[in-house]
């Protein structure tokens, strides 16, 4: 009897046994059929830190901006469907965002989008595409991209150098040239863009291309407003030498610079700051590129564009892009450290918006 009765409760052990196992089988069935990505049967899985996937956002804009309330820009990152983005270009708009809310930024960061900053702005309705203008960040390449694509010429060799910055023969319209119910949809909808650059870099090559080499008949800059800059910015006055870049940067880092900017106009974009320029925190632009990158940046942006089977990016020639320390630190060796630091307090927002580190030399 007892030995029965020990065999009884050997078979209810191994009948529990099994039971535990069945169970756990039709567990891991249930998790496995709950949680496999039903869009991935047969797809390659890409390595999740090279891509990612981002919902479609809202454009931030600020409730006290004076625009017209029909006017609001709401524009979206991308439109459709989710986009894939590379990690590096998510990380840019996220810090772009980020930076955008800390209020102890603000002033440094946002600005009217205004006249100014819309005719910076140029159209391809054909492709959906706004492209903001930034100078001395390949400006031109992407002028000659979006020339193509507006059909005014079938390919990038074939347009005329005279004909790029030609705004009334490129056929380039500006955004400022629409309604304001128009410029509203073109905001909403179309993929926006624009490019950057180390900031102090990017002075560096304007004071350059302007004021040194100058290779466009551009008179405007060394007779008109080299002089201004040195008859308010000049400590010795003895000197008749040309502008120098340290008259340059004592101008550019002067608060009360606004007076002489209105007297030089639109010349001015060469070196105001992106803020100025492109509105990015009360524009929602879908991708920032950098100079630094372009040679991976270009292409992707014409992917994204959904135009890189009708157009290529220009040949970058080697090294161009590559951001050069020596340089900049030889340029701003013979400025003075106040100088240099009110500079700084100007360019602060492009430095932080952009992920760009404060120069070592402002540190030591």
């Amino acid at each position: 009897w007892l030995m029965s009765d020990n065999m009884h409760h050997q078979w209810l052990l191994l009948a529990a046994c099994f039971w535990v196992i069945f169970m756990f089988m039709v567990a891991s069935k249930f998790i496995t059929l709950t949680f496999k990505d039903p869009d991935g049967y047969g797809a390659k899985q890409e390595p999740l830190i090279l891509t990612a996937v981002t919902k479609v956002e809202e454009a931030h804009v600020p409730e006290e901006e004076h625009w017209p309330e029909e006017f609001q820009p709401t524009g979206k990152a991308f439109t459709g469907n989710l986009i894939r983005q590379p990690l590096v270009h998510m990380e840019r708009l996220e810090l772009l965002r980020n930076v955008c809310r800390d209020t102890a930024l603000r002033n440094l960061s946002h600005t009217a989008v205004s006249k100014f900053v819309l005719d910076r702005i140029f159209v391809c309705d054909k492709h959906k595409i706004l492209f903001c203008q930034t100078p001395k960040v390949g400006n031109t390449q992407w002028k000659k991209v979006l020339i193509v694509l507006n059909g005014a010429y079938s390919s990038i060799e074939e347009i005329p150098e005279n004909i790029v910055h030609d705004h009334e023969k490129n056929g380039l319209p500006r955004l400022s040239s629409f309604s304001d119910a128009e410029i509203k949809k073109r905001l909403n909808l179309y993929f926006k863009f624009f490019i950057v650059r180390d900031p102090f870099e990017r002075l560096i090559s304007a004071f350059k291309d302007k004021f040194v080499h100058n290779p466009r008949f551009e008179p405007w800059y060394r007779h008109e407003i080299a002089p201004g800059i040195i008859r308010k910015y000049r400590k010795n006055r003895t000197e008749t030498k040309g502008l120098q870049f340290e008259d340059f940067v004592r101008y550019l880092g002067d608060p009360n610079h606004r007076w002489l900017d209105v007297q030089f106009g639109d010349h001015i974009i060469h070196w105001v700051t992106y803020v100025e320029l492109c509105a990015p925190c009360e524009i929602t632009y879908s991708v920032i590129g950098h100079h630094e990158t372009l040679e991976d940046d270009a292409p992707y942006i014409l992917k994204a564009a959904g135009i890189d089977h009708l157009v290529s990016y220009p040949t970058i020639p080697p090294g161009i892009t590559v951001y050069n320390k020596t340089k900049v630190e030889r340029y701003f060796s013979g400025v003075s450290k106040r100088d240099i630091r009110r500079l700084y307090a100007r360019f602060e927002g492009d430095f932080k918006l952009f992920g760009y580190r404060e120069p070592d030399f402002l540190l030591n």
